[in-house]
C-alpha cells in the first residue's frame, strides 16, 4: 500500500510538472495564507501595548515591527510552499492546494517571491536597527531568517523533524512580543514575557492543528512533524492543552488589568475548537478548527493589548 501510494505521488507530480495552470491572483494571495498573518499581528500590539503602559510607546517603531512581522510571516509561508512543493511532500495533501505542488507556478518563482518578502521584512528590521542603534538586533534577524527558511528547506529542515512547534512558540511568540516592547523601550518587562508565553502557545497549537491534518499524508512522505511523531490521539490532546495553558496565562493579566478578563470571552471560540480537534474525523473539519484557532489568537492578542493599554 505503501509503495503504491508513493508511486501515485511521483506519477502526480510528473503529471502537474508537465501540464501546471498557471496561477491567478487569487492562486498568489491564496498561497500568502493571510489567516496565519494573527501570529504577526497579535504579538506585536501586544508587546507595543506593554511598551505604552511601561514608559510609552513609539509609533515608528512599533509599525516597522509588524513589517518585520507580517513580511517574515508571509516570506515563510512561500518558502514552505517552495520547499514542501520540490520535495513532494504537498502532493498527497488534504488541505488548500500550495502554488508549487499544484503545478500553478513554477517553482523558482515561488521561491523568488519569498527571498522578496524575507528582504522586505530584513529592510524593515534594519531600519529599526538603524533608529535605535541596536545593532546586535542584525544577528537576532540574521536568526530569525534562517529559522524561516530551515521549517521546510534545506537538507534536514527542522520542520520534518518535529520542532516547528517549539520554533513557532519561540518566534512567532516570545520573541516578536519581547522584541516588539524591547526596541521601543529598551526594557523587557515580566508582562511582555508572559504576553509572549500567551501568543506563543497559540501558534504552536496553530501550527499542531494544521500538522494534525496532514499527519497521515506527512507520515507517507516521511515529514516527521510532532503530530506524527505524538500519534492522532496525543497530538490532539497536546492542541487542547496549548490553549487552556495560553488561558492560563492569562489570569495574571486578568488579575491586574480591569479589562482583561474581558478576553476570556474569546474561550467562546476556542472551546468549541478544542471539541472540533477531538472529534474531528475530516480534513475540513481540521480545516475550520486552524481558522478559528488563528481568529482566537488574533482576537486574543489585540484583546489584551487593549487591556493593557487603556
Amino acid at each position: 500500500m505503501l509503495i503504491a501510494k508513493l508511486t501515485d505521488v511521483a506519477t502526480t507530480k510528473t503529471s502537474r510538472s508537465t501540464s501546471p495552470r498557471p496561477a491567478t491572483a487569487r492562486d498568489w494571495i491564496a498561497g500568502a495564507r493571510l489567516r496565519t498573518l494573527s501570529l504577526a499581528v497579535g504579538p506585536v500590539a501586544l508587546g507595543s501595548a506593554v511598551a505604552y503602559y511601561t514608559l510609552g510607546y513609539n509609533l515608528a517603531l512599533a509599525l516597522l515591527c509588524l513589517a518585520v512581522a507580517v513580511f517574515l510571516q508571509v516570506g515563510v509561508n512561500y518558502a514552505n510552499d517552495y520547499s514542501d512543493g520540490v520535495r513532494g511532500t504537498d502532493a498527497l495533501r488534504v488541505g488548500p492546494s500550495r502554488l508549487t505542488g499544484s503545478g500553478a507556478a513554477a517553482p523558482r518563482t515561488v521561491l523568488t517571491v519569498a527571498v522578496v518578502f524575507f528582504g522586505l521584512g530584513a529592510a524593515s528590521g534594519l531600519a529599526i536597527v538603524l533608529l535605535t542603534g541596536l545593532w546586535w538586533l542584525i544577528a537576532l534577524g540574521f536568526i530569525a531568517l534562517v529559522a524561516a527558511w530551515f521549517y521546510t528547506g534545506g537538507k534536514l529542515p527542522y520542520g520534518y523533524l518535529g520542532f516547528g512547534e517549539l520554533v513557532a512558540f519561540v518566534f512567532f511568540g516570545l520573541v516578536a512580543t519581547v522584541g516588539s516592547t524591547f526596541v521601543q523601550i529598551e526594557r523587557v518587562p515580566l508582562e511582555s514575557v508572559l504576553g509572549g508565553v500567551i501568543t506563543g502557545l497559540f501558534a504552536a497549537a496553530i501550527m499542531l492543528v494544521n500538522n494534525i491534518r496532514d499527519r497521515e499524508q506527512d507520515a507517507l512522505v516521511g515529514k516527521k512533524t510532532l503530530a506524527v511523531r505524538l500519534g492522532d490521539r496525543l497530538a490532539r490532546v497536546l492542541f487542547v492543552v496549548l490553549l487552556v495553558s495560553a488561558y492560563a496565562v492569562l489570569v495574571p493579566f486578568a488579575l491586574l488589568f480591569a479589562g482583561a478578563p474581558l478576553v476570556y470571552f474569546t474561550v467562546l471560540i476556542s472551546a468549541p475548537v478544542a471539541l472540533i480537534v477531538l472529534a474531528a474525523t475530516t480534513p475540513n473539519e481540521l480545516i475550520l478548527a486552524l481558522k478559528l484557532s488563528s481568529l482566537a489568537a488574533l482576537l486574543t492578542g489585540l484583546g489584551l493589548a487593549a487591556a493593557i493599554a487603556f
